[in-house]
């Protein structure tokens, strides 16, 4: 799996840490080994500019995903796909918007983006919470691929 990652956020961040956990949950859902993955951080100001201007959305969010080619991914061992590798797309993260979700959530900012990491992934796979039966299964399965990775992690 190719995944490049590039902070233009200005702020310091485990990049390693985020592409492990991006590789896990693109594992764990069955994407072609050959699939490509583009992972952006960036400041508050930019990431309001993109949230207004793709998603009609005053000020800055925490993640954005930007899906590429949609029809050839393969959505994990229960679903048929082309076996073909794609180009999943884009996330877009902002460090400094997960930081103040963080101290709401009582997590840390970390943990914050890991988990904006694997929501961006099962946006770029087709996956959507606009819906509350849409909502319940992306949100249950975002939980279940973080404690698998942080399972990992703890015994690795």
């Amino acid at each position: 799996m190719s995944i490049e990652i590039a902070n233009e956020s200005g702020v310091e961040v485990d990049t390693d840490a985020i592409l492990a956990v991006a590789r896990h949950a693109l594992d764990e859902m069955g994407v072609n080994p050959l699939a490509e993955l583009s992972i952006l951080l960036v400041d508050i100001d930019y990431m309001g500019e993109l949230n207004h201007r793709w998603m009609g959305s005053d000020g800055p969010t925490d993640v954005l995903a930007f899906p590429m080619d949609e029809g050839s991914v393969d959505h994990g061992p229960g679903e048929a796909g082309t076996g073909e590798p794609a180009l999943l797309g884009d996330i877009v993260l902002a460090p400094e918007v997960a930081a103040k979700q963080a101290v709401a959530a009582g997590h840390t900012a970390a943990d914050e983006l890991h988990l904006l990491t694997v929501h961006g992934a099962l946006h770029l796979l087709g996956y959507d919470h606009a819906e509350p039966e849409e909502e319940r299964e992306m949100f249950a399965l975002q939980n279940r691929l973080l404690q698998s990775w942080h399972a990992g992690r703890r015994a690795g």
